[in-house]
């Protein structure tokens, strides 16, 4: 979700629960009760965050090295995977617990492989 919120395609993430967003009720409720309210962005009326598709799934992983990552942030495909396209970023997840999930372009800016989970545009 920080992804999509640094990427633009949501304004606003708060703490709630089940009837409303707020962050003092989040501390009071049981986790069962626990949510995490999202407002999509929107641009002349239509939503920003138009389409989001999974990429790796449970029963084929896909895990890219850090050129596969490179060529599909330039535009070219890598696994039968089609590059990216304007206005769309990909989620990696890494093994470095600092930056354990990062958007394809900030991957290869931190020199980062991993396993490429969905991409959203």
């Amino acid at each position: 979700m920080a992804i999509l919120l640094r990427s633009g395609f949501i304004s606003n993430l708060t703490r709630g629960t089940i009837a409303e967003a707020s962050p003092s009720a989040f501390l009071t409720v049981n986790d069962a009760q626990k949510r995490i309210w999202a407002d999509l962005k929107f641009r002349n009326d239509l939503p920003v965050l138009t389409d989001m598709e999974i990429i790796s799934r449970p029963s084929k992983r896909v895990f890219m090295d850090l050129a596969e990552i490179r060529r599909l942030c330039t535009g070219r495909r890598a696994q039968n995977i089609r590059p990216l396209g304007l206005g769309e970023i990909i989620v990696v997840r890494t093994n470095n617990p600092e930056h354990e999930w990062l958007e394809a372009r900030e991957a290869v800016q931190l020199k980062l492989s991993g396993e490429v989970i969905c991409r959203a545009q």
